[in-house]
């Protein structure tokens, strides 16, 4: 099956936070975060089944190299981003964000 790919509009908020962070920590590192990012959420959208549902609806896709996670739902042909967060973060902060997100 073929979905699309779509990000809510807070998701280009993570993006620049995190590449922000990690630009600063080693120039052309921002750069790589945001390209391991993009790769990911392309993977999750050619096979979104292959990730679990951590909460709800919401599916979760660890970034490689980067403690990161990118959350999206499936809305009907639809792959939604609703975040880009931390793995640090904690957990009931992270549901609150989720659901503040909504579509």
């Amino acid at each position: 099956m073929s979905y699309s790919l779509s990000f809510l509009p807070e998701v280009e908020d993570d993006a620049i936070a995190g590449f922000m962070w990690y630009e600063q920590k080693s120039k052309g590192l921002g750069e790589d975060f945001l390209r391991i990012f993009y790769a990911s959420a392309s993977e999750a959208q050619h096979n979104p089944l292959l990730y679990r549902k951590v909460y709800k609806d919401f599916r979760r896709r660890l970034l490689k190299r980067f403690p990161y996670a990118i959350y999206f739902r499936i809305v009907r042909k639809n792959i939604v981003v609703y975040g880009l967060f931390h793995c640090a973060r904690s957990p009931k902060i992270l549901k609150k964000a989720l659901v503040g997100r909504q579509q």
